[in-house]
């Protein structure tokens, strides 16, 4: 039978012991200072010893154990290693330095939101907040599979970041940059940066593609590989990836002239290095990206850099995935559908395209005819 009851301690302090039965039968205790504390709690646990929800805290994983059971599931699951790495990441730098010690038993509701809160006074952006409490979820809830803990806290928790009236928006080139981006690239690089910018395509899928996906003839891109960070071939980022693009008329004529002026190396790709291998991604942007943004005036000094010959560095003013977004605003004043757009974009739900792209789709003129009609209707 589950009960509190006095304990003198050899040093003679008084403390208060809750004694009960857990739900495999074995007898456990814990120790509080005073004997209110000890009922509340023995309470809670007798309610969750008949629901089959408790965990003790001796046979509780720590969160650095259970992060690390998490993790090496991650790796058993097949999950991409660019997204197994921002996991560690996330385990490493921001959950262990401040819960790793912990027992998951130990750990509410309230204290995921203190949690939240301490990352954001160590400087923790909003965005990495949310994301590391999302990986702190999947902890417990591989955790849970394993009966390592009853409850996830953080299912529970409603953490508020920022400001959530500002909602971040991708960076999209304007008509005028995109003009100059276009009079710009010019030689071998010319096709790679009309594909991205027509098709849409993520870097990795445009230094996996190759000639078999490519028919120039009907103007259309089929999807079925990428080439990752690290050079490793594989299925696009998710089954949605796996798609076929048109292709505007413009990146058709550069796919051509770029066919007959580029080797068929061994692999096949469309836009391999010097060496017939996929393209290295950095080099993409060193190498192609930034100097053509220099080369079409889109850039910004930075004062507080200096080149080799003291003048200030010319920093680019956007990063590679601006062509893709650049594309879909492109499908989006075309009045494609959203779930057309998703499936162009190989989005793998059409709640990622509206969180994306939501504000694109608005139709200001449309809505005003649409109350005016409202009106109308109501008052015939």
């Amino acid at each position: 039978m589950a009960k509190v009851r006095k304990r003198t301690l050899p040093s003679g302090k008084t403390v208060w012991l809750a004694d009960y039965t857990d739900v495999s039968g074995q007898r456990r205790f814990k120790q509080f200072d005073k004997k209110s504390v000890a009922e509340d709690w023995l309470t809670k646990v007798k309610r969750d010893v008949q629901l089959g929800t408790h965990v003790a805290d001796s046979a509780s994983l720590t969160v650095k154990e259970a992060a690390t059971l998490w993790l090496a599931h991650c790796a058993d699951a097949g999950l991409e290693r660019s997204t197994r790495d921002a996991y560690k990441q996330h385990v490493d730098l921001h959950i262990v330095p401040f819960l790793g010690a912990k027992k998951l038993s130990q750990i509410g509701t309230p204290a995921v939101h203190a949690f939240a809160d301490e990352l954001v006074k160590e400087g923790r952006s909003p965005a990495m907040v949310k994301r590391v409490i999302r990986s702190l979820g999947s902890i417990f809830v591989e955790a849970r599979r394993r009966g390592s803990v009853a409850t996830n806290p953080v299912s529970d928790a409603r953490v508020k970041v920022g400001d959530r009236r500002k909602s971040a928006r991708p960076e999209i080139p304007s008509k005028p940059d995109l003009r100059a981006i276009i009079g710009a690239a010019a030689g071998k690089h010319r096709a790679l940066i009309l594909t991205a910018l027509f098709a849409g395509l993520r870097a990795s899928e445009l230094r996996g593609l190759r000639w078999s996906c490519v028919d120039l003839k009907k103007g259309v891109v089929s999807i079925r590989e990428r080439v990752d960070a690290w050079g490793e071939v594989g299925a696009p980022k998710s089954a949605a990836g796996e798609r076929d693009v048109p292709l505007a008329p413009m990146a058709i004529n550069a796919l051509k002239e770029h066919r007959l002026a580029t080797p068929n190396g061994p692999d096949g790709l469309v836009f391999p290095s010097a060496e017939g291998t996929a393209l290295n991604h950095q080099n993409i942007i060193n190498r192609i990206w930034k100097p053509l943004q220099i080369a079409a005036g889109l850039f910004t000094l930075d004062p507080e850099r200096k080149d080799d010959d003291g003048n200030p560095i010319k920093v680019a003013k956007y990063n590679f995935h601006a062509l893709r977004h650049a594309a879909a605003s492109l499908f989006i004043e075309q009045k494609l559908s959203p779930k057309r757009v998703q499936t162009l974009m190989g989005h793998s739900s059409i709640t990622v395209t509206f969180d994306t792209y939501g504000h694109l789709f608005e139709d200001a003129d449309a809505d005003q005819a649409a109350v005016a009609e409202i009106e109308a209707r109501l008052l015939q």
